[in-house]
């Protein structure tokens, strides 16, 4: 308890309680204690700020380092459509990545945390999700601007974003039905498909389990019966139909340039032409069944039509997992 005798007067001053004392001794010995005080604290800031210049200087070069390292990440199937489409832009624009391969069903946990979906690809950069096919090309493209995959022209532009969406939203959902009903009916080879690049053990462990999940992955496609199987053939003919017919003049499907029209058409019609030396052709050997439909669509013109963008514009060979080894694109 503070008594009147020792107190002049009470001064409250940032939250705290000073206490003025009443006579000229008392006065001078608490100066000369806040003076102490006031150089503590003053050394004590002066301190700290070291500590964190020292402690910025540490920052900065952590995080020079940090940017000459590997920063993007894509989450993947092997042989799918959509994952096929972001990984040949990353390879077309040289952008220094690294590429993780996932089995579709165990993927479930690891994509759900990350993005509260369970669809691939995913790109994470900085360790922040971006999913979607087409949203991760817009932000490729908006950050790696050599070569463009979007036309400067802003009809061209519209019409190439129009075909991205005719075959993501439908062509492609269509056509796959075809292609995992006759993969499932030959569970080995479904493994071999999706586990490409795997050790021998995982693919035959992963065989057993295919089995068991057809139903799931026949019901969360739309595969229902006989009708949505040859739905998904028509799916295919209506999209080598329009891309021999729109193709024909310049060779791509807007304007006289790849884009990416052409970069979706190719990678979905890739499930059922399977070009040859690239990272959408078959495992050896091809079974019965999925060389039964491969050879179904061999001799359509639209299929010569992807064959040749895949010989033109698609470098890569094989997939991979782990750092890609391409230098940074100029943007």
């Amino acid at each position: 308890m503070i008594g009147r005798d020792d107190v002049g007067e009470q001064i409250r001053l940032g939250g705290e309680i000073r206490v003025e004392p009443a006579s000229r001794e008392s006065r001078l010995a608490h100066q000369r204690i806040d003076a102490r005080r006031l150089i503590a604290r003053a050394a004590k800031h002066l301190s700290g700020r070291a500590h964190d210049a020292l402690s910025g200087l540490r920052l900065v070069g952590h995080h020079t380092k940090k940017a000459a390292a590997i920063m993007i990440e894509l989450l993947q199937f092997r042989h799918s459509p959509y994952n096929e489409k972001v990984r040949w832009a990353l390879d077309l624009k040289r952008v220094p990545h690294r590429r993780r391969s996932l089995l579709p069903g165990p993927h479930l946990a690891t994509v759900r945390r990350l993005t509260g979906r369970t669809t691939t690809p995913v790109l994470l950069h900085d360790g922040q999700p971006i999913d979607g096919s087409a949203r991760i090309i817009e932000w490729l493209d908006a950050r790696y601007a050599v070569p463009a995959l979007l036309p400067d022209d802003p009809a061209l532009r519209d019409e190439a974003l129009r075909i991205q969406r005719w075959f993501d939203d439908e062509i492609t959902p269509r056509l796959r039905r075809v292609v995992l009903d006759a993969l499932l009916r030959q569970p080995s080879y479904f493994a071999r498909i999706f586990a490409d690049g795997a050790p021998a053990w995982k693919q035959r462990a992963y065989a057993l389990a295919v089995p068991l999940a057809a139903p799931l992955v026949r019901r969360g496609n739309g595969i229902t019966g006989p009708a949505s199987i040859e739905d998904g053939v028509r799916a295919a003919n209506e999209a080598l139909d329009f891309i021999a017919e729109r193709g024909g003049a310049t060779g791509y499907l807007v304007g006289a340039s790849f884009s990416v029209a052409d970069l979706t058409a190719a990678s979905t019609l890739a499930t059922v032409v399977r070009p040859t030396a690239s990272p959408m052709s078959c495992p050896q050997p091809v079974s019965s069944g999925f060389r039964a439909l491969i050879d179904r669509f061999a001799e359509h013109p639209g299929a010569s039509w992807v064959r040749a963008i895949y010989a033109r514009h698609r470098a890569a060979t094989t997939d991979f997992d782990g750092p890609s080894a391409t230098p940074m694109a100029a943007s």
